[in-house]
């Protein structure tokens, strides 16, 4: 698989749709952060992707200080990082608040709720993404705060609306099965719209999106991610693409800020913080899987990375009620 697919093969995404808005001008609508909204749409969520996906008519939407961005029938936008928002069209004299949302969140109907005033109607539905933030950060760390595409314009995308669409009137009508099937299209939704935002990623662009979307740093994180555990040297590796050492840590860094043994090294980390909390794999089982001879080794590697040892952060992480972001981060986006 590519580089992109074998990330996502790691984590367990889990979406669905949850607000179906018939609105018309002028209105306004306030979105809390995600992880306002996490215990109300997917309690226990460590992350929450939120999506807005406008099927017909047309809209404002603008993050906390940002700029307005106009919206029209076929566009996503997407908030990556749960970033609090705002979508309108007008401008009406009092905004559907927090509590509000909240309150209409609550209902769990996918019938449309209708609202604002008599002008130009706009009809959008709401979904969410919920992923592990350790195993996502790859992708979600080259992602804007707020990014935005219109699906229209392929063939695949012009299929997820047309289903969607029909779906979200099934559901509406408590038709059998119907929200099991707009859970799986929230997924598909959610990665046709990041494949088409990294399609759209000028030349200069660099960070991990770039880098899986280069031929030769493509090949090598596809490569790395799906022999996670195999004792991987710079030399294997350069034969594996065809390029020499020098010349591949070179281009690699030139994405990601760092070599290739580096990322592997906190890749093989992450997957290992995320096996300590979520399996009753003993160290030394959880090493192995991720590709440590030594047990010594593994331990040193993660107290590196997370300050303290397998063991400890097993079982502070246990005590948690809800997990925190880690200290391990891999580099943004950015343009040169």
């Amino acid at each position: 698989m590519d580089a992109f697919s074998e990330v996502l093969s790691t984590v367990k995404l889990q979406g669905a749709l949850f607000f179906n808005a018939e609105f018309s001008a002028p209105w306004s609508y306030a979105s809390p952060r995600s992880d306002a909204l996490a215990p109300e749409l997917l309690p226990g969520a460590e992350h929450l992707v939120i999506y807005h996906f406008l099927t017909d008519g047309s809209a404002f939407v603008q993050v906390e200080n940002g700029r307005p961005i106009s919206l029209s029938a076929g566009d996503i936008v997407m908030f990556p990082h749960g970033d609090p928002h705002q979508m309108g069209n007008g401008s009406p004299s009092q905004v559907v608040s927090r509590e509000a949302a909240l309150a209409l969140i609550r209902c769990r109907s996918l019938g449309p709720v209708r609202m604002g005033g008599d002008g130009e109607i706009t009809r959008f539905v709401c979904g969410f993404m919920a992923c592990d933030p350790q195993l996502c950060r790859p992708i979600l760390s080259g992602l804007p705060s707020m990014l935005k595409v219109n699906i229209r314009s392929g063939s695949s995308g012009q299929w997820l609306e047309s289903s969607i669409r029909q779906l979200v009137a099934q559901a509406s009508n408590h038709q059998p099965g119907s929200e099991a099937m707009l859970a799986k299209l929230s997924e598909a939704l959610f990665v046709e719209t990041l494949r088409q935002y990294i399609a759209s990623l000028p030349p200069e662009q660099t960070g991990w999106l770039a880098g899986a979307r280069d031929a030769v740093v493509g090949k090598s994180l596809a490569i790395l991610h799906s022999r996670v555990n195999h004792p991987w040297t710079i030399a294997d590796l350069a034969k594996e693409v065809g390029m020499s050492r020098s010349a591949l840590v070179d281009r690699f860094s030139r994405y990601l800020s760092e070599p290739p043994m580096a990322y592997l090294t906190r890749w093989r980390l992450q997957l290992a913080a995320r096996k300590l909390t979520s399996t009753p794999r003993s160290v030394a089982e959880i090493a192995s899987e991720v590709g440590y001879e030594s047990e010594a080794a593994f331990n040193r590697a993660f107290k590196r990375e997370f300050g303290v040892p397998p063991a400890t952060y097993r079982r502070e992480r246990r005590t948690e009620s809800r997990t925190v972001p880690l200290r391990g981060a891999f580099p943004t986006a950015q343009a040169v």
